[in-house]
């Protein structure tokens, strides 16, 4: 039998193999990648801080009633003018009117009593006592009808304040709860924005301060307030602050609309500007000779989109705009 030899050919092979592979690696380590490369340019720095808010009167109140009922009669519609102690609306005081009438009579009783014990006691007729027995028993009734009348009169919704009805959140034969709001009182102006700040942003916010705000309802008009109030105490479950916007009287922004705004903290005309996904911590990677090169850089005002590059980067330097993932200094880059 004859013993067939190993071919010689499979080595080569093997070895044509291997080295393919390693050129590929190598070929992909040392490929270009391709990137957007900027270089700085002159532009308006801004720093800014973002938050988002709601539309609200200066003054407004939510206005529900003192005690639970069925609404027997809504009086005022929405738009419409109210003076401070105007009736909103009457909740059902059929019992309550029934209440005052019976104690009403039992007073005028015991008032009738009392007179006729202290006319009978005078003559000797009827002992002092009793007379001071009825007059104890009018003075019940008269507290009994002062606290049925409050009662009455807590059936009442009234205005607060003087104001517009913003709002109507009740109807004929509901039955309301005092923590239910029926009607939103206030002023048709100034309005305000009021927003919820991040706490670790707070220490820059300062009154007069320019606010830019961007409405869903208004998407092409550019709309501006400026930072009136900020609430001395946070939230220390949200971990944020309460700032309130001013308005300008011209706003054409409504009650209850959401808006974002942007605080703006600092502004610098004419800086020289990189895209903010360049910048890592305080360096970017630079183009140089075909590759990507880490550069150290002083960064100035620090905006959302655009960052301020105040030195570290020549103006005719460029710098990769958004370094892909895994991307370092050393790797080979071309223009995208």
């Amino acid at each position: 039998m004859k013993i067939r030899k190993p071919s010689r050919l499979l080595p080569a092979l093997l070895a044509a193999v291997i080295l393919a592979g390693g050129a590929a690696i190598l070929y992909e380590r040392n490929a270009a990648r391709p990137v957007e490369l900027v270089s700085p340019h002159p532009g308006l720095a801004v720093e800014a801080i973002y938050a988002t808010g709601t539309v609200e009167p200066l003054n407004w109140a939510k206005i529900g009633a003192v005690t639970t009922g069925r609404i027997a009669e809504i009086l005022v519609e929405e738009g419409d003018s109210v003076r401070l102690g105007q009736q909103l609306a009457r909740l059902d005081d059929r019992e309550a009117r029934a209440k005052v009438a019976e104690l009403e009579a039992r007073a005028a009783y015991w008032r009738e009593e009392m007179k006729r014990a202290e006319t009978l006691a005078a003559r000797g007729i009827r002992a002092p006592e009793s007379a001071q027995k009825a007059k104890s028993e009018y003075d019940q009734a008269v507290a009994a009808i002062n606290a049925a009348r409050q009662r009455r009169a807590d059936l009442l919704v009234t205005a607060p304040m003087d104001g517009v009805v913003l709002r109507k959140d009740g109807e004929t034969g509901e039955v309301v709860k005092p923590e239910n709001t029926i009607f939103w009182v206030g002023e048709a102006r100034p309005l305000r924005v009021t927003a919820d700040v991040d706490e670790e942003d707070i220490a820059k916010v300062a009154p007069g301060q320019k606010v830019l705000i961007k409405a869903d309802a208004f998407p092409d008009r550019a709309l501006t307030g400026q930072v009136d109030q900020i609430t001395p105490k946070g939230d220390p479950v949200n971990k944020t602050f309460r700032v309130r916007v001013a308005l300008p009287d011209d706003t054409p922004l409504m009650v209850g609309m959401t808006a974002e705004i942007n605080i703006i903290t600092a502004e610098k005309p004419q800086a020289r500007l990189i895209p903010a996904s360049a910048v890592g911590k305080d360096d970017v990677l630079v183009e140089k000779d075909g590759r990507a090169e880490t550069r150290s850089v002083t960064i100035g005002i620090r905006g959302r989109d655009q960052v301020e590059i105040v030195d570290g980067l020549a103006d005719d330097e460029r710098v990769v705009a958004s370094p892909p993932a895994g991307l370092k200094s050393g790797d080979r880059i071309k223009a995208r």
